[in-house]
């Protein structure tokens, strides 16, 4: 009898597009309240939308505003200057 293999979870990078291992990947969630965070153990409550950490994604996030996309609602400058911050570190962008 064969060993089962277990699903590794994917999600899609809301920038590239791409379908990625869910544990490489920045959650970025929408509470129930309605806040926009980072989610670094994936597991909070609401909604979520993946990002992958390719600097091209970043850039494209911000320029086309993704987030408000994913969100359909207005996400604060803070939000994509803090997930620009975690990828690129204070002071290199």
């Amino acid at each position: 009898m064969a060993a089962k293999t277990k699903s590794v979870p994917v999600r899609m990078c809301i920038a590239c597009r791409e379908m990625i291992p869910k544990k490489e990947l920045l959650r970025v969630a929408k509470g129930p309240d309605g806040t926009i965070g980072l989610d670094f153990s994936g597991k909070a409550p609401g909604r979520g939308a993946y990002l992958c950490g390719k600097p091209e994604c970043i850039l494209k996030l911000k320029k086309q505003r993704l987030l408000n996309k994913a969100f359909s609602a207005e996400v604060p400058l803070e939000v994509y200057a803090r997930i620009e911050e975690e990828f690129f570190g204070k002071g290199k962008n």
